[in-house]
């Protein structure tokens, strides 16, 4: 099983949040579940959530070995979901969105395609949470974040930490509201949108 360091640290400041967060909500879909490390540990410390997990066909194998072995009741087998083709029929049932450190992996494009399918996909959704790193005002907000962007544009074309103010108007089209901008540990954020 593919294992992230960095879930293992942040898990217990994004609960911190998530619990008041998705105190109404009832169905989410974690999109880009990685690990499964978050889908777990999440759904065992909010039993009333069902807990949809969600990546790419090549990360499959391994989030639904960590799911057989740690998920708990709550938490569903992964579904393949590539955000840039027809959503699956889950989507129907999803009140809430939650997704960590993908828009700054994905490319310009594909982020854009990602705010269009929650407005035109998610007829249920009620709120979309982000975690991650996000500039503001044309800037860093730590040397680290820089160098991190540094790194992901070398990696490869199109990633990078994306500017808060984008975000917002392409959240803004799709119907989306920034609620709450929640500073976390290690330079990283938690947005939460609200459907208007």
């Amino acid at each position: 099983m593919a294992f992230s360091q960095a879930c293992e640290n942040n898990k217990q400041p994004i609960l911190n949040q998530l619990e008041s967060l998705l105190s109404k909500s009832k169905q989410v879909l974690e999109i880009g579940s990685g690990t499964g490390q978050h889908a777990c540990f999440f759904a065992a410390n909010m039993p009333w959530l069902t807990w949809h997990t969600s990546d790419r066909a090549i990360n499959l194998p391994s989030l639904n070995a960590r799911l057989a072995e740690q998920a708990p009741s709550n938490v569903n087998s992964a579904i393949e979901l590539d955000i840039t083709q027809t959503m699956p029929a889950i989507s129907q049932q999803i009140d809430c969105s939650y997704s960590a450190n993908t828009l700054h992996i994905m490319n310009q494009s594909q982020v854009e395609t990602f705010f269009n399918r929650l407005g035109d996909s998610f007829p249920k959704l009620q709120q979309a949470i982000f975690y991650g790193p996000f500039n503001y005002q044309g800037q860093f907000t730590s040397a680290s974040n820089q160098a991190f962007d540094k790194t992901l544009r070398e990696r490869q074309l199109g990633q990078g930490i994306r500017y808060i103010e984008w975000i917002i108007e392409l959240a803004g089209r799709n119907q989306l509201q920034l609620k709450q901008d929640i500073g976390m540990p290690a330079n990283n954020r938690l947005l939460q949108f609200v459907c208007v």
